[in-house]
């Protein structure tokens, strides 16, 4: 029975079939693990590229983090589009994950424009951690959608009171 809010109940993130496959797919466990990973990778990262920026000094400790959190990166971009094939039929732009997916690819221009002004040399010290910060910005936001997501399932899976 639905409780009487006065809203529309919203469409379910998954279909029973779409569940299934999600919860059989050894993808959801690998996008289960790379998500925290990654974020730890962030949350060092942040903090070597603010110090950084804040004392001059570890410039090499922060390229080398943002070069880890950036491969991490694109490994879950990748894992997660083989996730979105099995789960949803499609590699990227499901209808579930549409702006999540969109997004994404924000996060990874940043990255990627990080990675090309690093080995051309197009920025200085300074400029490439503002375009490591912005690059982070983006995947805080980007995480946050996911997040949102996560909980989204969950309370799917709760029966209906």
């Amino acid at each position: 029975m639905q409780r009487a809010t006065g809203h529309t109940p919203r469409p379910r993130l998954y279909t029973p079939a779409q569940r299934a496959r999600r919860d059989a797919t050894v993808w959801t466990l690998v996008q289960g693990l790379l998500a925290p990973v990654q974020f730890l990778a962030f949350a060092v990262s942040l903090v070597l590229v603010l110090w950084f920026l804040t004392t001059g000094t570890g410039f090499a400790a922060a390229t080398v983090s943002i070069l880890i959190k950036t491969g991490l990166l694109y490994t879950i971009m990748i894992t997660g589009a083989i996730w979105e094939k099995v789960v949803f039929g499609q590699y990227l732009f499901a209808p579930a994950f549409f702006w999540e997916d969109v997004f994404s690819f924000v996060v990874i221009g940043l990255h990627t424009a990080y990675l090309w002004a690093l080995f051309t040399g197009a920025l200085d010290p300074a400029g490439l951690m503002v375009l490591a910060l912005a690059a982070y910005a983006a995947y805080a936001v980007n995480a946050g959608q996911f997040l949102w997501k996560l909980r989204l399932a969950r309370l799917d899976a709760e029966p209906a009171q």
